[in-house]
């Protein structure tokens, strides 16, 4: 029987192409057996006959109220700053766009160090700190970086960050302000992964790069918990979702199987949409060309920093899940951002970051082509604080 009382219900990790299974006590990065190269998936001892709103009542309103569904496994590993339980606000100034949708942003700018990267960072910081780890080392487009900086400076943990030289200087700044050691490369974030993956391997640093260890995943996963909690243990319709390296989309789809599992929602799925730059559209044109893989594809400098991302590591899964949804991926102009980024920020008060922005014109666009239907509630994720792109805006 499952002890009740225990932090974390995790039992292990697997992998979902090969169903390979490794421990969750020991250092783990992807599956090498099999010739899988693919992510882990932490799974968890799913109790039945929980009711949330009971079992979750009382805790604090951060991420770690799902504690159980997260891999530490001691409470005094938890590295946190409050990151989670972010709000969904509705748009209450642009009715004459979505007419009769029904539009919900879960904003995530709140976060520690401004973006959705702290939830993932936390869960995989606390790991490595469970685990031992001392440093920790990562490629980064900007927000990555800034989260792995901060959390393993409150850990007690060396971080290394690997980020092109065209990032915005605010999130070169954050990094050193934190005391990581920060490497700028002159290319796009798969050259810095290459670096990064040479000088980790000769130094014996623990990557953490998208996808490339288990427990990002668990820690983004939590916006799925909590899309659910925050509108009564339902689901919406439709998400849309920022998609640079993915781990965000599939955690969220992780989650929804896992509270189906044990009974907090219903079989309901919402369609999920890959939103891309023009720069990097590779799973946009491998899902609408019915590949099983996306190319490696970089048209260079977009003002979505963290959408230049030329081929996710986790392609294969992302198009997976587009298609179990009957799902959607679409790309989106620097140009079309931009004007989005300015529309949402005149009009809702909200200075959000160009990969959100992105939604807000995908969004516009599946409507009037009628993919978004009548009364449908659409959910658009905005990832992080739009105040760390203003170098990249033009501001009139």
């Amino acid at each position: 029987m499952l002890d009740l009382q225990v932090h974390s219900f995790i039992k292990g990790l697997v992998c979902p192409v090969c169903h390979e299974h490794y421990p969750a006590h020991v250092i783990n990065t992807f599956c090498y057996k099999n010739e899988c190269n693919t992510s882990l998936y932490a799974e968890y001892y799913l109790p039945q006959n929980l009711n949330p709103d009971e079992f979750l009542a009382g805790r604090p309103a951060n991420m770690w109220r799902y504690h159980e569904f997260l891999p530490v496994e001691s409470p005094d590993n938890v590295v946190t700053m409050g990151e989670g339980f972010t709000p969904i606000l509705p748009l209450t100034n642009l009715e004459y766009i979505t007419g009769d949708c029904e539009v919900l942003w879960k904003d995530e700018s709140g976060n520690p160090t401004g973006s959705f990267k702290a939830r993932g960072i936390g869960a995989a910081v606390s790991k490595a700190k469970e685990l031992g780890i001392t440093n920790m080392v990562t490629p980064t487009a900007g927000n990555a970086g800034g989260a792995l900086a901060a959390y393993c400076a409150r850990a007690g943990i060396k971080a290394h960050v690997y980020m092109p030289v065209k990032t915005p200087q605010v999130f070169k700044d954050e990094c050193r302000l934190y005391g990581a050691r920060l490497v700028e490369v002159d290319g796009n974030i798969a050259d810095c992964g290459k670096l990064a993956h040479q000088e980790a391997t000769a130094n014996g640093w623990f990557q953490v790069s998208t996808l490339k260890e288990p427990y990002r995943l668990e820690g983004k996963k939590t916006m799925g918990y909590e899309i659910a909690e925050q509108l009564k243990w339902q689901v919406p319709d439709v998400i849309l979702y920022p998609t640079g390296g993915g781990t965000g989309l599939l955690g969220i789809w992780k989650a929804f199987d896992e509270m189906e599992a044990m009974g907090w929602i219903g079989s309901k799925r919402p369609r999920m949409v890959t939103v891309q730059s023009e720069s990097c559209n590779g799973i946009t044109r491998a899902f609408h060309e019915g590949a099983a893989s996306a190319e490696f594809i970089d048209g260079g400098f977009t003002v979505a920093n963290g959408l230049r991302v030329p081929k996710p590591f986790a392609d294969k899964l992302i198009l997976k899940v587009l298609r179990q949804s009957n799902g959607t991926a679409i790309t989106v102009s620097d140009a079309n951002m931009e004007a989005a980024l300015k529309e949402i920020a005149a009009n809702e008060g909200m200075l959000i970051a160009p990969e959100g922005a992105a939604l807000w014109h995908a969004f516009k666009k599946l409507k009037a082509d009628g993919w978004i239907g009548s009364g449908e509630q659409v959910l658009l994720v905005n990832t992080g604080s739009g105040y760390k792109y203003l170098e990249n805006l033009k501001i009139e």
